[in-house]
């Protein structure tokens, strides 16, 4: 269908990744998914002809193109119907390297960005552990600063392009004298001694490589961090939505491809005389399933257009994720069904697709944690913001503004026989020291420390000013210690009183 989204130019980059797609992966991929791996040649086409860098700058070798060329480009990759292809390319691009040309120094982009464009280095994204899955706040590799140099030990558990990746984004719990412990990005060479790994066995995707890999006191420059030192956990919940809505999009040309492999099977496969597309049962339940699928496309689309336009549409990548790759299974299940017995056969493209598709709704985030995440956007007013926006000291609402207007924030509905004391000792720069009284369904605020207070809170006065005005979700900042609190039952029972991104 026609989409406002797509112009000449879209449709003319579409045929040209098509015409790729048929002649270099179609025939080679089913070698591929026999050898368990994607030979190093093939980065070196995609890089080659500008398919690695189609949002990264143009300085370090990438296009700067809006984000609808990568849409062209993952759903025509996608349609090939090699789950494990589409995921590996969308990691190295779109994972692996996003952190690194959004804020990584200039230095370590000309070292890793610029030859993973060019196809020349691989690159993996380390975030999940044998422990801790979608808990990033709860990561337990770490990096202890040794002079120049970090020391890495830990591991990590499901690492697409793991086994063969020149460099891993990695997600760490840094260390660092004088400063509290933080999660950080950074940089380590697939190669330095102390790296190991070890390939996985999967049901799926068996083209792309998937490993955990253990760190043994690898040593890691401190220039490798990428970005600001302790911002490591909001770099990477913004990304999520990037790995999120590529998730949708890679969904969308898989189904493109699995109903049109099946409705050619269709049209020529017969029963009692007749072609299996002339069943009225089965004509119409593809009518339905094309009907989800043009639905999900658009809102995909939409969810696209807010992404290129700047905004950070947690809501709708995880709307889109969860429906895309849900319905991408329910297609899927049809479509073997379809098939009958002929779809349970290897040979049969299907069958690939079906076991493809189903880790969809796992990767990237469950469809479980989809679901929560929405529900407290659109139930709990939780408000995500960039974290990579900066704001000058004279845009910043300052800790004295925050609470002074915390009396006229109050819902006094709730406060009525309310007794309640909260002190706040807020540090760095800006900050300083707050009782916040309710008593009788009215809150004041004063300067200093009452020894009686029911809860204490601590924290950079800079963290709370993030978790007051929503940019910071305060379940991350107790998560991972940045805020303290003495008594975490009068602490909720106190934000409990205000409205919502005040307190």
């Amino acid at each position: 269908m026609k989409s406002i989204y797509f112009t000449e130019e879209h449709h003319a980059f579409r045929d040209n990744v098509r015409d790729f797609v048929t002649r270099e992966v179609v025939p080679h991929a089913p070698k591929w998914e026999a050898d368990r791996m994607i030979p190093k040649h093939f980065w070196k086409s995609l890089g080659d002809l500008g398919y690695l860098g189609i949002n990264h700058p143009e300085v370090f070798g990438g296009s700067e193109a809006d984000f609808f060329y990568s849409v062209v480009f993952l759903e025509e990759i996608s349609r090939a119907g090699f789950g494990g292809l589409s995921a590996a390319v969308a990691v190295h691009e779109y994972m692996a390297t996003a952190h690194l040309s959004r804020t990584g120094s200039d230095a370590l982009r000309q070292k890793y960005l610029a030859p993973a464009i060019a196809g020349d280095m691989l690159g993996a994204l380390a975030i999940s552990e044998p422990n801790t899955g979608s808990d990033v706040a709860r990561i337990e590799t770490t990096a202890v600063l040794d002079g120049e140099n970090l020391v890495v030990n830990g591991s990590k558990m499901f690492i697409t392009n793991g086994t063969s990746a020149d460099f891993i984004t990695t997600a760490v719990r840094l260390r660092m004298p004088e400063k509290p412990p933080g999660i950080a990005l950074v940089i380590i060479d697939g190669s330095s001694p102390g790296v190991s790994t070890s390939k996985l066995d999967k049901i799926g995707w068996h083209c792309s490589d998937t490993a955990e890999i253990g760190f043994d006191h690898v040593v890691v420059p401190v220039e490798n961090i990428i970005g600001e030192a302790n911002k490591g956990f909001s770099y990477i919940m913004e990304s999520f939505q990037l790995e999120r809505l590529v998730g949708a999009i890679m969904s969308i040309g898989g189904m493109d491809a699995c109903l049109e492999q099946t409705i050619n099977y269709m049209t020529s496969r017969r029963a009692f005389k007749t072609p299996l597309i002339r069943f009225q049962a089965l004509r119409h339940r593809l009518a339905d399933l094309m009907t989800e699928l043009e639905t999900v496309r658009h809102f995909t689309y939409h969810t696209c257009w807010l992404f290129d336009q700047g905004e950070v549409p947690v809501a709708e990548c995880s709307m889109a994720k969860l429906k895309a790759t849900e319905l991408s299974n329910q297609v899927v299940d049809a479509c073997l069904q379809f098939h009958g017995g002929y779809g349970y056969m290897e040979e049969y493209p299907v069958a690939r697709m079906y076991r493809d598709s189903r880790v969809g709704t796992i990767v990237g985030g469950t469809s479980e944690i989809m679901r929560e995440i929405i529900a407290k956007i659109q139930l709990d007013s939780v408000i995500y913001k960039a974290a990579y926006e900066s704001e000058s000291p004279a845009e910043a609402e300052s800790i004295h503004e925050i609470m002074q207007k915390l009396p006229s924030q109050l819902r006094t509905e709730r406060a009525a026989g309310v007794d309640l004391i909260v002190s706040f000792a807020l540090s760095g720069d800006g900050g300083g020291n707050y009782t916040v009284t309710i008593k009788n369904g009215v809150c004041s605020v004063d300067s200093g420390l009452e020894e009686q207070a029911h809860c204490l809170v601590e924290a950079d006065a800079l963290t709370y000013a993030d978790v007051a005005t929503g940019k910071m979700p305060p379940e991350a900042a107790f998560m991972t210690g940045k805020v303290k609190v003495s008594d975490m039952p009068q602490m909720i029972k106190f934000t409990g009183l205000f409205s919502k991104g005040s307190s």
